[in-house]
């Protein structure tokens, strides 16, 4: 559910309690950030199966780890306050959620999002700036949808968040997340994904 958010046309200032209670009443999911509400679109077909395909993978690794994996319908909440559902989330060790309706995690230990064209600034800027601040997120993982390529940023326990990104490109690729002891190939990530297609649908 990556695609960039739409504001909310209603002129409100929410609490965070008042979202929560809203979006959960509602069918569609929604984005919170210093009080304002914004409305999340659905993807596209690539971006629907390279979700699948990374969830399948990281799911598959971590089925005998003490790790869960979740795919979009879960809520993460920063520190800083910003409340939005990552296209793919791991968490290892105890979850901590917020409340008892338990869809809302706070201590990700990596999260990925599958970038659009209406999305890739906000993801690798604003988004990922309230991402840092999680103390218990390690790897966060952009990956394009309209070509084999995926970008990496890491950090050793303890240390802070850095600029440097390692990116991937090309399917032969393979890579650790070495905060949950993965391996992710791309060519698994994009397993029956067809860029020709996708790039004809982003020009319709």
């Amino acid at each position: 559910m990556s695609a960039m958010p739409h504001l909310d046309s209603r002129v409100h200032y929410w609490t965070l309690d008042e979202y929560l209670m809203m979006d959960r009443a509602s069918q569609q999911k929604h984005e919170y950030l210093d009080g304002r509400v914004y409305d999340m679109v659905g993807g596209s077909e690539a971006h629907n199966v390279i979700i699948g395909n990374t969830f399948a993978s990281l799911h598959a690794q971590l089925r005998r780890k003490a790790c869960k994996v979740y795919v979009e319908s879960m809520r993460v909440l920063t520190p800083s306050k910003l409340a939005t559902f990552p296209d793919v989330i791991v968490v290892c060790g105890d979850v901590q959620l917020r409340d008892d309706h338990r869809d809302t995690l706070l201590n990700p230990t990596v999260i990925v999002e599958v970038l659009s064209p209406s999305t890739a600034f906000y993801d690798r800027g604003a988004k990922w700036g309230e991402y840092k601040t999680i103390p218990s997120l390690c790897d966060y993982l952009l990956i394009k949808q309209d070509e084999a390529e995926i970008e990496h940023f890491s950090r050793a326990a303890d240390t802070e968040w850095t600029d440097n990104s390692i990116i991937y490109r090309g399917q032969e690729q393979v890579f650790e997340i070495r905060s949950i002891e993965c391996m992710l190939a791309l060519s698994d990530v994009y397993e029956k994904v067809s860029f020709e297609q996708d790039a004809e649908q982003e020009g319709d």
